[in-house]
């Protein structure tokens, strides 16, 4: 069995009243892509903060390398490469001269590759980072974080401010050090880029991991939204399987459907004569309001929302 590389049991953390952290679990196995979601004030910044040692823990136990998170957090630091979501920066210092500093930092730094990044991501080092876009303070921690040679990379929100173009190369280097058997731990609300990346995924949920596992266990993430239009009838769906709440009108019908169980209903429609067929993934939103009426509950609850805006920010690498 390979090397865990973080276990959190039990963690609680408190915020005066506000219950940021209830119990959190969580085990990361050396050389996987770690997917972290849940919504803004779920919890998940305040998770990683006691990864990096930045906060301590109320109770329960958070190991890193098999070293505790908060007494050993300057040797943990040593093997982790960190980029926030929310990246600050020198603003008289160059681009190129802050993520010199980081990659010195971590005495660890590859020079060409460091330069690929630089040409990769379109950036221009030259610049003072007082005159950067979010989205280009954003690759000043990208590239310095996989210019060094780390065992464990911690991303929160790592793409918030890029385009497009700008996240393909962001899970290209992703898949570069995961290659490499590096471990990668990846906070994000963007469900795309956790489908195209992550092996294991946890949901938490107003501080309480509510799911863990692969996307093929979670299979209520990959139930897509359709509409169909056809000239026979549309009502015999119900009878198929993988397809979910559905909707028929004359001549066209809406349903959630598996993907897991995509032929059957390709199959089906195709012998009703299917004109027009759209299908699009879950946005997050539907996702966890979805998770919530499986849990019992009919809407977040509005405390929920409060909880990462109250914990204090930590200094940003």
């Amino acid at each position: 069995m390979s090397q865990t590389v973080i276990s959190m049991r039990q963690i609680t953390k408190n915020f005066g009243r506000v219950h940021a952290l209830s119990g959190v679990d969580l085990l990361v196995r050396a050389g996987e892509i770690y997917g972290f979601i849940g919504p803004n004030g779920a919890g998940k910044s305040t998770t990683i903060r006691i990864l990096l040692g930045i906060l301590k823990s109320d109770g329960g136990s958070a190991r890193v390398f098999g070293k505790d998170a908060w007494h050993d957090a300057v040797d943990i630091h040593q093997r982790v490469s960190y980029v926030p979501g929310d990246v600050n920066l020198w603003p008289n210092l160059t681009g190129g001269e802050v993520i010199d500093l980081f990659v010195r930092l971590k005495k660890s730094g590859d020079k060409k590759y460091r330069q690929e990044l630089i040409e990769r991501f379109d950036f221009d080092p030259t610049r003072k980072c007082g005159t950067y876009s979010k989205g280009n303070r954003q690759k000043v921690a990208l590239i310095a974080a996989f210019s060094t040679d780390a065992d464990l990379y911690i991303l929160d929100e790592p793409t918030s401010g890029l385009d497009p173009l700008m996240e393909m190369v962001f899970r290209d280097c992703v898949r570069k050090v995961a290659d490499e058997g590096k471990t990668v731990f990846l906070s994000s609300h963007i469900l795309s880029e956790v489908e195209q990346l992550c092996t294991k995924l946890s949901i938490i949920r107003q501080g309480k991991i509510v799911d863990t596992g692969s996307l093929r266990e979670l299979q209520h993430l990959t139930r897509n939204q359709v509409h169909v239009e056809a000239l026979g009838d549309l009502s015999g769906l119900s009878t198929v399987p993988g397809v979910h709440d559905l909707v028929v009108k004359p001549g066209e019908a809406e349903f959630h459907l598996d993907n897991t169980h995509t032929p059957q209903v390709m199959s089906y429609l195709a012998r009703q004569g299917a004109t027009r067929l759209v299908s699009a993934p879950p946005t997050l939103e539907e996702l966890f309001m979805s998770h919530y009426e499986l849990q019992g509950d009919s809407e977040p609850q509005a405390d929920g929302e409060l909880q990462e805006a109250s914990e204090p920010k930590g200094d940003s690498e």
